[in-house]
């Protein structure tokens, strides 16, 4: 009888997972750690753009029913992240979580952390301002009301709408009040948290998933889904409906913000590269932070205990994670035994 592993890991499998990526990542060359950052930026642009689409051209809807635009705002966000995760590329979020994980069990040394930190929060900027700039401002797909309109109400001060030289913004009014009335600095910091605690867990369902899409026993160029294989996608389902939340609800990503708020400054917001620094950047970098140790220090206390005692520590050497995927090879042996097996006793049958 064939057997069938678990479609998830267990937590502790899933924190070493997360400690083996922060290491492979830290002796990745560093021009590939920026490129693959700058390929993250415009990923997670096309996106926001795409909810920004969504958003600004419902202009009726969003009077009549402001919920329903957020959401479904929110419900297309997350294509970005997922061309991200698919392609293996580098976003800042997603390291905020990983590489204190490792710096803490001593797989990787502080510094490295920095320094990633560093390259991919550059590479991400350059590649959402290039997205911003040369894929949007100079095409000219959105320069056309409402979505002009709607890419400075997303990224400005609502005193412009105060003072009357726009009235087109209070078309927005909803999106200006949650996004763009002048939050205060702290107010953006919390958002920061929120964002990030729910893409951190998003982060962590997605490797819990042991197959997302084809079985251990199929090959890539052989999957098909079939009725006994959907149950597993259920666990992609729910890696996306973590960023749907924090979008709809108007957290701040620091990374969507690197895209979006420069987006309105080149459409001539009243807001200045020098504010958005201060204001934005760096309390969304800083809530982005915790956000994310709100689940990399539980994980670390709850699952990486005994790191030393139980040879995780291996996980440097790529040896933790390894085991998981001989095991997955040793069960598709089986199964490929237990088919062959029947397939001769439905052969000796058929010359009896």
């Amino acid at each position: 009888m064939a057997f069938d592993p678990p479609s998830t890991l267990k937590p502790a499998e899933v924190a070493v997972a997360m400690v083996e990526a922060a290491v492979m990542k830290h002796n990745t060359r560093y021009d590939k750690i920026f490129f693959k950052a700058f390929m993250a930026g415009v990923m997670l642009s096309f996106g926001g753009l795409l909810s920004e689409i969504i958003q600004g051209g419902a202009a009726g809807l969003n009077a009549s029913n402001p919920g329903i635009v957020k959401v479904l705002g929110g419900f297309v966000f997350p294509v970005g992240l997922v061309m991200i995760v698919l392609q293996g590329q580098e976003l800042l979020t997603n390291n905020m979580m990983v590489f204190p994980m490792a710096c803490i069990k001593g797989a990787v040394p502080w510094w490295g952390l920095l320094v990633n930190w560093i390259i991919v929060t550059f590479g991400n900027l350059v590649g959402c301002l290039f997205f911003a700039a040369i894929l949007v401002k100079y095409t000219g797909i959105i320069s056309t009301a409402p979505y002009d309109a709607f890419a400075v109400t997303f990224a400005m001060w609502v005193a412009r709408a105060r003072r009357g030289t726009e009235s087109w913004l209070m078309v927005n009014s909803v999106i200006l009040r949650h996004k763009a009335s002048d939050p205060e600095w702290h107010q953006i910091f919390l958002r920061g948290i929120g964002c990030n605690w729910l893409v951190s867990i998003a982060i962590w369902v997605r490797v819990l998933a042991r197959c997302a899409v084809c079985p251990s026993d199929k090959s890539v160029a052989s999957c098909r889904i079939t009725r006994d294989d959907f149950e597993d996608l259920r666990d992609l389902d729910t890696d996306l409906a973590h960023p749907q939340i924090f979008v709809s609800a108007g957290y701040d990503h620091v990374v969507a913000n690197m895209f979006s708020v420069p987006l309105g400054i080149m459409f001539h917001a009243d807001l200045t590269t020098a504010e958005y620094i201060r204001k934005s950047l760096i309390a969304a970098y800083i809530g982005n932070i915790v956000g994310a140790l709100f689940v990399a220090l539980p994980a670390v206390y709850f699952y990486l205990d005994d790191w030393r005692a139980a040879g995780l520590a291996d996980a440097e050497a790529g040896e933790a994670f390894s085991n998981m995927e001989v095991e997955r090879v040793k069960v598709s042996e089986v199964r490929s035994q237990t088919s062959d097996n029947g397939k001769s006793s439905d052969n000796g049958k058929r010359e009896d």
